[in-house]
This record gives C-alpha cells, structure tokens and sequence, in this order.
C-alpha cells in the first residue's frame, strides 16, 4: 500500500527501514480512549481555505488541510460514541499576557497574537465535532497532552490500555502527544487522515518516524473497522 510518506523516502533509507527491522505494526488494545489534539479555529481557520489565505487571520492555521481532517475526525468519533469509550479533547490556549507560553515566547514571531487566547473564537473546537457533556477537555500549555495536565491519571481511572491520538499538529503536538502515549506504555494508534500539519514535508516524514519507532500509523477505513468489533463499553 502506497503511504504518505513514500515520496519523501529515499532508496538508502527505505533499504536501511528493511534491513534494520523497523515498522512492526504493535497491535491495538481492548480498551482504547480517544485524544483530540487541538482541533480549533486558531489551527484550521474559520472555514477551509488556501492555507496562505488562512494564515492571514490565523497564522498558526493549517487550512485545507486541517478541514479535511476534521471530517474524517467526525466519522472516527462516531464511532467511539457508539461504542461508549473515552473521548479527551485538548486546547490550546493562553492567558491574556501569554506568560503561559514559557520559553516559547522566544521562539516565534506570533506569540503575543489574541487569536489564541482563552475565550477567543481562536480555541473554539468547532461544532461538527465539539466536546459534548460526558466528554473530557484539558487546556494544556506544552505540545504534549500528558505534560503537567491530569490526562495520565484519567487514562488510569478509566482503564484504557491503548490511545488513538488525531487532531494538530503532526509534527508537533501529536508526535509530542503520541510519545508519551507510547512511553507509558500505551498501544498507540494514529489514523492518518485524521491528522494535519501545515508542512507537508514535517506531516509525512513525522508520520514515518513515528510508525517506524513508536506507534502505528493506519487508515481511517482499518480504524473503524477494528473499533466496530469491540464491546460496548459498560
């Protein structure tokens, strides 16, 4: 099957990838719990546009892209809905004097920018796939949705042995996101059409990286496919 990152890997690396013994796929779990990664206006944009066209309101937007995901994130929560399983969404939004943002403050041009404060529309989640009442929203400062939020000790009361992480950015909060799934030994799955990046580049190999070392990487069709012959949660 043809992958999304297989224009940007070279003859040696794909010989190396082989040879080397990567990319075993580690299997799904029984008891899996779904994590949104900030899937909101500041990061897709008011609707889907050109992604130079969005930046110029959002500049952290990930335009078309962002929006396609959304959909394919839509079909992927209905099914966990069905099956009663966990649903964590995350934001990622910042106080008024952004002092919230630590170090990154030095590192890009937009920090100090209101389309990311609390309350803006900027960290909205939009309707089609918001957080309902039984769900669970964190508000997180840092890439990756374990780092200094309650979500490890959730995942434990809930009894989740593994995580579908989808949402943005690939190369950033989900890869952040994925590993620590990962490193606390998780199951971790990301379903590659529920997941964006404003680089095209960063977006594929990010997802090679990952499905090489650490998670699996699959088609939305396989995900739901798997899901549907799982119990019902009680």
């Amino acid at each position: 099957m043809e992958r999304i990152w297989d224009k940007f890997v070279t003859e040696e690396d794909q010989a190396v990838f082989q040879a080397a013994g990567y990319g075993k796929s580690i299997g799904y779990g029984k008891r899996p719990a779904l994590v949104v990664i900030d899937v909101h206006y500041s990061f897709l944009g008011d609707e889907p546009e050109d992604i130079l066209e969005s930046v110029k309101k959002y500049r952290t937007s990930c335009g078309r892209r962002g929006w396609a995901a959304v959909a394919a994130i839509e079909r992927l929560l209905a099914v966990f809905r069905e099956k009663n399983f966990p649903i964590v969404y995350t934001v990622s939004e910042r106080r008024k004097d952004f002092f919230d943002s630590g170090v990154q403050r030095g590192k890009n041009f937009r920090h100090e920018e209101s389309t990311t404060l609390i309350g803006s529309k900027g960290a909205e989640i939009p309707p089609q796939i918001a957080p309902r009442e039984q769900d669970i929203l964190i508000s997180k400062k840092k890439p990756s949705a374990f780092f200094a939020t309650p979500l490890m000790s959730y995942m434990n009361d809930l009894d989740v042995d593994s995580i579908f992480v989808v949402g943005g950015t690939t190369s950033g909060c989900i890869r952040a996101t994925a590993l620590d799934s990962f490193s606390y030994n998780f199951k971790t799955t990301i379903v590659e059409q529920c997941v964006f990046d404003r680089f095209e580049s960063s977006h594929a190999m990010n997802l090679f990286d990952l499905n090489t070392k650490y998670v699996d990487v699959v088609d939305l069709e396989e995900a739901i496919h798997y899901l549907e012959t799982l119990e019902v949660r009680a």
